[in-house]
């Protein structure tokens, strides 16, 4: 039996993230892969059945990755403003340090596999999340709000930001850079159209 090397694998699952951010899923062959990882294909079938394995275990370990760093030191007992601005700041840290995978999650978020994929690694993050939302409802630091709109205006805004950056221009073609100050006053802005009125 051979012994499975975590290095190659690594080496393996990057190019596939690069491929696919560049070319899309139709992009991806298991040849074109074997290439560009600097392997032969009958290397890629020791550790994936197949392409869909392949991109599976890719997606799925890419998104246990992006919710583990989303909720590093996160507690869903924090106060609300407290717990949303370690969200932001983690998301961004995340976006901003790895670009490629980041965009990979997207095209996975819209693709035939990306339900299967975030059915796993989601369960943990959205219990979490559940938790933090209910506990500032009920210390009355959150408006009450059906989740998808929650949703929408906590995290819709940033994403904006995001593609705002990842485009390097704004909506009228000025320049834009992803900047702390950015963030902040968007967040800031969010928080109080969450918070309830006193």
């Amino acid at each position: 039996m051979r012994v499975r090397d975590e290095n190659k694998i690594d080496a393996i699952q990057e190019k596939a993230v690069e491929i696919i951010v560049e070319s899309g899923f139709d992009g991806l062959s298991m040849q074109k892969l074997a290439k560009a990882a600097n392997v032969s294909p009958a290397t890629l079938y020791i550790y994936f059945k197949d392409r869909d394995d392949l991109i599976q275990q890719v997606a799925t370990k890419e998104a246990s990755k992006m919710v583990e760093a989303s909720l590093k030191n996160f507690d869903p007992s924090l106060p609300f403003a407290e717990g949303l601005t370690i969200q932001w700041k983690n998301r961004a840290k995340y976006w901003l340090k790895h670009p490629k995978q980041a965009k990979f999650l997207e095209q996975v978020r819209h693709s035939p596999v990306g339900e299967e994929v975030y059915t796993k690694v989601k369960k943990e993050f959205s219990l979490v999340m559940s938790e933090f939302v209910k506990g500032a409802v009920k210390r009355k630091e959150l408006i009450a709000l059906p989740i998808e709109v929650y949703w929408a205006v906590a995290f819709a805004p940033f994403y904006q930001l995001v593609k705002f950056h990842d485009d390097g221009k704004s909506m009228s073609g000025k320049p834009f850079k992803w900047s702390d100050a950015y963030m902040n006053q968007t967040l800031a802005l969010v928080l109080k159209a969450l918070t309830p009125e006193k």
